[in-house]
């Protein structure tokens, strides 16, 4: 399969069964998200990831802040994204895109090797007490988590609209 066939068939699963891949065998997936563009070849970015317990600690805080303590459950394993601003000659947004970059990498690396995966942020992500699980240091930003699992047997499958083109590219 091409890269452009794997990236117009990938979707997200926000319904993922149990299975889910194995530390060791995110290895490969994270050196290839490693490849993403990056200015100044920074590495602004760091994957941590939440299983049994650690969801269930993310859970508690979610709910003290008003959220659902259900909703990191809802996969096996959740890989946190984090950006990390480590060098005040970057901007700090740039930073931020690699992160994104990795994190959007991750989901297609996933997706293509077979795994369903759900990419969630909201105001949680820049919340303290959230903050305090992943034990963010001063200069790093949760940017979200790729809930990873199993595809399901019977999946809605969320094609998405085709687009206008000419809505989105442009010449000057």
């Amino acid at each position: 399969m091409s890269a452009l066939q794997a990236v117009m068939r990938r979707h997200s699963y926000p319904q993922v069964t149990a299975d889910a891949p194995t530390h060791e065998q995110l290895h490969p997936f994270v050196e290839a998200a490693a490849t993403i563009a990056d200015h100044g070849s920074l590495k602004p970015w760091r994957l941590i990831e939440l299983r049994g317990d650690d969801r269930v600690k993310l859970g508690k805080a979610f709910a003290k802040e008003g959220g659902s303590a259900d909703k990191p459950l809802r996969a096996s394993l959740l890989i946190a994204v984090v950006a990390i601003h480590r060098s005040k000659s970057k901007p700090e947004w740039e930073q931020e895109v690699v992160a994104s970059g990795v994190a959007y990498m991750m989901s297609l690396l996933l997706d293509e090797a077979g795994w369903g995966v759900f990419w969630r942020t909201g105001d949680l992500t820049r919340n303290k007490r959230v903050a305090k699980v992943h034990k963010l240091a001063k200069n790093e930003k949760l940017m979200g988590w790729l809930y990873v699992g199993g595809k399901p047997a019977k999946s809605k499958s969320q094609s998405r609209p085709k687009i206008t083109v000419s809505q989105h590219l442009s010449t000057p």
